[in-house]
């Protein structure tokens, strides 16, 4: 009972600048993120045969208490204006997407002042697995589970090469325990999100830290240690940090405990009637995405 679960977000984004926006409706708009998005998630779909599907938007990408915490958290994607940086041909495409998910009968699910990563880990814990989270977003290799099977399919190298993330595969790319990815990114840090991580602690350093300790609090209590396995020099750059590692781990950490509408997230059943789609794919000029996704769906 394969349940996939969709960074809606980290498709649309990679589709809209993998898509050429010479893909256009019949008024000129620009459908090239609407047309990538269905075309991933129909090949995705045909490729691991899901039970159950769950499109995870943003109810916030800017949580409150994640900026009340740390007021840089994402500060580096605003406009002048204080809203998210986004192509104007990207946000009008958004809503038709949308729109046309839920005339597919694909659960949308956003919850305010939570991201979709945080969604995405609070459906990992309660449901039972396979589950595999669909996304670009390095941030989600804290979920992989290999007991309970939680994969991420990791698209950075787009559908056709892309990696199914589980412990192993995070331990070959970055030489540390596979279940210890938060930890890492903790003392690392997140320049995309405009997450500092602890001042003079790179990769290397991280990686150390995340091959000694199970969490913050160890890596600490290491660094003060008489006989820490840390060199001198990494130990006074974790204690150095300590205001940062205070509220860092609520910063990476995707909280798991949303609460989520109760819903039926098995795979939609085909409608009685589905003129209301194809008006859609004629109004749009969908073309072939739609069939792809119609097909990928079994109807």
């Amino acid at each position: 009972m394969t349940l996939m679960l969709l960074d809606s977000a980290s498709l649309w984004y990679r589709a809209y600048y993998g898509m050429p926006d010479t893909l256009t409706a019949p008024d000129g708009m620009p459908v090239h993120a609407i047309r990538g998005y269905l075309d991933m998630t129909s090949r995705l779909i045909g490729m691991y045969k899901p039970n159950r599907i769950v499109a995870c938007i943003e109810g916030d990408w800017r949580p409150s208490w994640r900026v009340d915490l740390f007021p840089d958290y994402k500060a580096n994607r605003l406009d002048v204006e204080g809203e998210e940086e986004e192509p104007e041909t990207l946000t009008a495409q958004i809503p038709i997407l949308l729109d046309l998910l839920d005339l597919f009968g694909i659960p949308l699910v956003g919850v305010d002042d939570y991201e979709a990563d945080d969604v995405m880990a609070t459906f990992a814990v309660r449901e039972k697995g396979p589950i595999r989270i669909v996304t670009g977003d390095r941030d989600l290799f804290q979920l992989v589970d290999d007991k309970q099977d939680i994969k991420v399919v990791y698209l950075a190298k787009g559908v056709s090469q892309h990696d199914l993330v589980d412990h192993a595969w995070v331990t070959n790319k970055y030489l540390i325990p596979g279940d210890r990815y938060a930890l890492f990114a903790i003392f690392r840090g997140d320049p995309s999100d405009g997450l500092p991580g602890v001042k003079g602690i790179g990769e290397k350093g991280a990686a150390i830290i995340a091959n000694n300790a199970a969490d913050v609090d160890e890596a600490i209590a290491k660094a003060k240690a008489v006989d820490s396995p840390f060199a001198p020099a990494l130990s006074k750059k974790i204690l150095e940090g300590l205001d940062y590692l205070k509220i860092a781990p609520t910063l990476v950490h995707c909280a798991r405990d949303v609460s989520i509408p109760s819903m039926e997230i098995a795979m939609p059943t085909k409608p009685k009637d589905l003129s209301e789609i194809y008006k859609f794919q004629e109004k749009y000029g969908l073309g072939a995405s739609v069939d792809k996704m119609i097909a990928a769906l079994g109807w």
